[in-house]
């Protein structure tokens, strides 16, 4: 219950205080875009894909076709090759020779892609033009070790990355035009785009900055003044935050945060546990003295034994300040994954005014 309450103490703190638009927001138009290409990753140490995977063969047969070497897929037997699936994101105002990182992932039976060099990859976008090309060694953070009776294996080896692997041919340059500018926030909401649309129009004049919706805030470029002048003046300023009650709960390992809005009402809470345990135990059944043709068997016997927690109620105070609520749920006593099942229970009864996320 202490690492509880450590969490939600620094979530409380991190909620706090005042946030920059660079933080908040986006400018429409200004985004990312995803990259992805087919290609081969070579040196592997007898780890890549087996005969079995057809495209694998197809791909190595073309590729030496190209290079001058005439050879038929079928009679290709290496296992140090991998057919991967390249992906990248191409950043915003991204410039000819500029180099990013890639993904590579194994697409058919490969082991481990550990020790492989990725050649080359042309990298398309969604209308299909190639935006970059990647190409050097694979960095793989786990491995995958088998002998003739065992294996260690640690993370996904089939994957990795190329840092700096690829690098930009064709330039994304968005044009910024002379019109209003619209800040995206990154998290719709009616309270933060009143104040930042209220924060942008104390700087540069009553009428500068009108709310759209929540997700949207314009901008009017003051006369004068170029668009990334006035993006760099908007970026520092800063904006109390508002959100949304929260709990996020991860059930896979038991993890729980709270977010500072989080409110308790009055409720009384009774939780127990049912334990459920099973023995075997080993018996050996034995034909007698002067018997014939019997054999000594051991025969297996099981108890089953329930038993039940009895734990009474404990009333939980109102909690308006997320100490007070980290007070109130460490007086049940209950461990972090029974802490899940009582939050969703409260949430059920209306005694807990937030949204609880499931991880």
């Amino acid at each position: 219950m202490r690492a509880l309450a450590l969490i939600a103490l620094v979530s409380s703190s991190a909620l706090a205080g005042k946030a920059r638009l660079k933080e908040l927001t986006d400018v429409q138009g200004f985004r990312e875009n995803a990259l992805v290409g087919y290609g081969l990753v070579v040196g592997l140490t007898n780890t890549g894909d087996t005969e079995q995977v057809l495209f694998t063969m197809q791909s190595m047969s073309g590729l030496l076709g190209r290079l001058g070497v005439r050879i038929d897929p079928r009679d290709i037997r290496s296992r140090n090759v991998a057919a991967v699936m390249v992906t990248g994101k191409l950043p915003t105002f991204s410039r000819t020779g500029a180099t990013l990182d890639v993904t590579v992932s194994a697409m058919g039976n490969a082991r481990s892609l550990q020790g492989g060099t990725l050649l080359f990859t042309p990298l398309a976008g969604a209308d299909g033009v190639v935006y970059a090309v990647g190409q050097g060694p694979v960095q793989v953070g786990g491995f995958d070790l088998q002998a003739a009776y065992a294996s260690v294996r640690k993370n996904s080896p089939a994957s990795g990355t190329v840092p700096g692997g690829a690098t930009i041919e064709k330039s994304v340059i968005p044009n910024l035009g002379t019109g209003p500018l619209t800040l995206r926030l990154r998290r719709p909401d009616f309270t933060n785009a009143s104040r930042i649309a209220a924060a942008v129009n104390g700087v540069l004049g009553a009428s500068a900055a009108k709310a759209l919706d929540p997700a949207a805030v314009e901008v009017t470029v003051p006369a004068g003044q170029s668009p990334i002048e006035l993006l760099a003046q908007l970026e520092a300023l800063e904006v109390e935050a508002d959100s949304r009650a929260k709990v996020v709960v991860s059930e896979r390992t038991g993890t729980v945060v709270l977010g500072e809005t989080v409110r308790l009402r009055p409720a009384a809470v009774a939780h127990g546990g049912l334990r459920v345990s099973i023995q075997t135990s080993f018996g050996v059944s034995q034909p007698g003295a002067f018997a014939s043709g019997g054999q000594t068997v051991i025969a297996p016997s099981q108890q089953a034994d329930a038993t039940e927690e009895q734990k009474s109620a404990v009333k939980m105070p109102k909690a308006s300040t997320v100490d007070e609520l980290v007070a109130a749920l460490n007086a049940i006593g209950a461990s972090p994954r029974d802490l899940i099942a009582i939050l969703q229970a409260l949430k059920a009864a209306g005694a807990l005014d937030a949204d609880i996320e499931v991880l």
